[in-house]
């Protein structure tokens, strides 16, 4: 039988000593499976906290790391309908999440948590598990939109579609921060971004964003992000990926009827200081929790991708598979800017 090679975590240890490279066989293709051949990979920090066993869905051990990858179908099975040898192909997060609303059996059904993922030379997926890749982006670039891409357009149009002229706030130059601010762009709306060193401002800057503010040097920084909206009325979406180290200066510079959309705990997961239940009354707003998106979603965010031509910002240090443990560390040393790429095939 034909052999690859693949990342497996064993189990949670708080320096990745769970990762392990290995030999695998190349998984047989079911009636209703497309084999794709991985060409790239992204990393993102639920990749970093599952080995460390900070996840807070579900995953089990030992299971092939990684949500987001692109490839090459190579082939199919009997039943499969929606692709062919040869397709460009990148995953779904959450397979199980086809359209609407997530529910609970859907979130069972994560890559690189509870199903086998992308770390891996070539994979076996459903074929209700991958969505046809974006045409005018590498295959590098497509492996970033399965989790932070999605999420964020998730956050700008899952639940009240952002409008042109409206504000949006992102914290930091992660990959969901980047994203959403592309997509907010390519919206006509409002950027105002955090970030912590001079020089990430200026490549924020060159990226759209129209105010930034160093939150460093500026711990009020939610009042200052106010002040710079429009009659001074606070922003009408927050991409909150820092959690209870940010989430209260958050809620001082949204807008009534605002959306809080928490996405991450970048800050930590001490809730002392953290807003209660009775902000969102006082703020008038809505605090919700993004759990990535459907497949109906990410087509939606994969046609209006190609629409604006939106290329993912993406880390100018690429690894290699035999690299991936260098990868997580140098994620876990937050050295990258934007997505952290894997060139796999």
């Amino acid at each position: 039988m034909p052999s690859m090679k693949q990342w497996a975590v064993q189990g949670k240890d708080k320096d990745f000593d769970g990762l392990v490279y290995q030999n695998a066989p190349v998984p047989k293709v079911g009636e209703s499976e497309v084999l794709v051949k991985l060409h790239a990979a992204s990393l993102n920090y639920r990749d970093l906290i599952i080995p460390k066993g900070m996840y807070p869905f579900p995953c089990g051990f030992p299971i092939v790391p990684g949500s987001d990858g692109a490839g090459e179908v190579v082939e199919v099975g009997s039943k499969v309908t929606e692709f062919k040898k040869g397709d460009k192909v990148a995953t779904l997060f959450n397979q199980g999440h086809q359209y609407g609303d997530i529910d609970i059996p859907a979130t069972q059904t994560g890559l690189g948590g509870v199903i086998d993922g992308v770390l891996r030379e070539y994979g076996v997926f459903n074929e209700k598990g991958l969505v046809k890749a974006a045409k005018n982006l590498t295959p590098i670039e497509n492996s970033t939109l399965s989790c932070a891409a999605l999420t964020s357009w998730n956050a700008l149009y899952g639940l009240r579609p952002l409008k042109p002229g409206q504000v949006v706030l992102v914290q930091g130059t992660g990959g969901v921060s980047m994203f959403a601010l592309q997509f907010a762009k390519a919206a006509g709306a409002i950027v105002i971004a955090t970030t912590s060193s001079d020089q990430k401002a200026e490549k924020l800057k060159k990226l759209g964003a129209d105010h930034v503010i160093n939150y460093k040097t500026d711990t009020n920084w939610g009042e200052t992000a106010r002040k710079l909206t429009p009659d001074g009325a606070g922003v009408d979406y927050a991409i909150e990926v820092g959690g209870p180290g940010t989430l209260r200066q958050t809620f001082k510079c949204i807008k009534f009827e605002g959306i809080i959309s928490v996405i991450g705990f970048l800050g930590g997961v001490q809730p002392q200081g953290e807003p209660t239940i009775l902000d969102t009354l006082s703020s008038i707003c809505t605090v919700r929790g993004v759990y990535v998106g459907s497949k109906a979603l990410m087509r939606d965010m994969i046609r209006a991708i190609e629409a604006n031509d939106i290329h993912p910002v993406v880390d100018e240090k690429v690894f290699t598979l035999e690299q991936a443990r260098e990868a997580y560390e140098y994620m876990w040393a937050q050295k990258h800017f934007g997505k952290l790429a894997i060139k796999i095939n």
